[in-house]
């Protein structure tokens, strides 16, 4: 049986840059480990490389790939967000898709009392709810 199973995020170049964002952007994140690259390897030493994190309690695995990739994220997969208030539904909205995009904006939709469907500027899915 796996002893765990992270959602694992590849960015190609910005992966730091997404990881900051996401530390002053979520309440509660926090960066629980953090690597660079070293001599020899295929990207500049000092570089970022990848990291594990802690957003609202899940774990969620980071890399900066050096290959550039002819993928991206997509929204057929998100972070699901349980809010505790709609308040905080309508400032994570803001903050989440300032620079990035709304496909659904903050509303009741009739399945919560209010709900939102986001990406970040770095292209990861947010769905904000407050049931």
């Amino acid at each position: 049986m796996p002893q765990s199973i992270l959602p694992f995020l590849m960015f190609q170049g910005d992966a730091e840059a997404a990881l900051e964002f996401y530390r002053t952007t979520i309440p509660g994140t926090q960066v629980d480990r953090m690597e660079r690259y070293g001599e020899g390897e295929p990207v500049a030493a000092g570089r970022f490389k990848s990291a594990r994190l802690t957003l609202a309690g899940q774990e969620v695995m980071v890399l900066d790939s050096p290959p550039v990739h002819d993928f991206t994220f997509t929204p057929a997969f998100s972070f699901y967000v349980e809010c505790s208030d709609e308040d905080e539904v309508r400032a994570l909205a803001a903050a989440l898709s300032h620079d990035g995009a709304t496909m659904m904006p903050v509303e009741n939709y009739g399945f919560s009392r209010l709900f939102a469907w986001v990406s970040d500027r770095f292209g990861v899915s947010w769905q904000l709810n407050c049931a």
